[in-house]
C-alpha cells in the first residue's frame, strides 16, 4: 500500500512518500525526496519514527524519577542512577491509570533528534530495571590452571602468563567467583557488560582446545589442528 502525498500513515511510518513505491508503507521507498510528517499519538512532526521513543517508559512501583539541569536521576531499591538526557530529547513524567510514566518526545524533527529519540527511552528502562532488578553477566573459565580470585577491590586473574593479572573492580560492581564461573553484577547495565568484556578480552577463548574465558553460553567455533587435518586428509 502506498500513501498519496499528505495522507497520515496507518502504519506509523515517519514520512510520506512523495510517489507511489513498489514496496509501499514500511518497504524501502524509491522516491527519495522525502517530507515530515505528522503523528497524533505524540503530536511530533519529523522525518523519522521511533518505535521504541514513541512508547512511555511505564515506571515501576518504588522508583523515583527526577528531571533537573539536563540529567535523569532514578532511585530504587538496590541504588540511584544518573544518566544525562541526550541532545534534542525531553522526557515528562505522566500518570495513567494509576500508574507513572515516562514520556520521551524530541525537540527537533533532524536525524540525529530521530536516532536519540529510542536510545533515550532504551537508557530510562535499562535505568529502571538496574534499580529494581540489577544486572549480571557470568564469565566462565576455560583451562588447566586459569582460574581467579576476588581480594578485596581488585580481581586476581591466572591465566597462563608468566605473572599474575590484577584487574581493579570499578565502584558500583560486585563479582563473586564460584568453581570456574565468575559472576559481575551491578545496577548499570553499561557498567556491567563493560566490565564482563574487559575481564574476557584479557584471554579469549581459542578456537582449537577452546581455552580462555567464554560468556556462560557462549559457543565458540572450534577448528580442528594440523594432525586432525592430515589425519582427515590421509582417510
Amino acid at each position: 500500500m502506498s500513501h498519496r502525498l499528505g495522507q497520515v500513515c496507518p502504519a506509523g511510518s515517519f514520512y510520506h512518500h512523495t510517489r507511489k513505491t513498489k514496496a509501499g508503507c514500511g518497504g524501502f521507498p524509491i522516491a527519495r525526496e522525502k517530507k515530515p510528517c505528522y503523528d497524533e499519538k505524540t503530536s511530533q512532526t519529523a522525518y523519522f519514527m521511533s518505535r521504541i521513543g514513541k512508547r512511555p517508559v511505564r515506571i515501576p512501583d518504588g522508583v523515583t524519577l527526577e528531571i533537573k539541569g539536563g540529567m535523569a536521576r532514578v532511585k530504587g531499591t538496590k541504588g540511584e542512577l544518573s544518566l544525562p538526557v541526550l541532545p534534542y530529547c525531553s522526557v515528562d513524567i505522566k500518570e495513567a491509570d494509576g500508574k507513572k510514566e515516562a514520556q520521551v518526545s524530541i525537540t527537533d524533527p533532524g536525524r540525529q533528534a530521530g536516532a536519540n529519540w529510542g536510545t533515550m527511552a532504551s537508557l530510562l528502562k535499562n535505568a529502571f530495571m538496574g534499580v529494581t532488578q540489577g544486572f549480571e553477566k557470568k564469565l566462565q573459565f576455560e583451562g588447566i590452571g586459569y582460574r581467579a580470585t576476588v581480594e578485596g577491590e581488585k580481581i586476581v586473574l591466572a591465566l597462563g602468563f608468566s605473572h599474575p593479572i590484577n584487574f581493579p573492580i570499578p565502584k558500583g560492581i560486585a563479582a563473586v567467583m564460584t568453581k570456574n564461573i565468575m559472576s559481575i553484577a551491578g545496577i548499570d547495565k553499561e557498567l556491567v557488560g563493560k566490565v564482563a568484556a574487559e575481564i574476557r578480552k584479557l584471554k579469549k577463548p581459542e578456537p582449537y582446545q577452546g581455552k580462555g574465558i567464554r560468556y556462560v553460553g557462549e559457543i565458540v567455533r572450534r577448528k580442528a589442528g594440523k594432525k586432525a587435518a592430515a589425519a582427515g586428509a590421509k582417510a
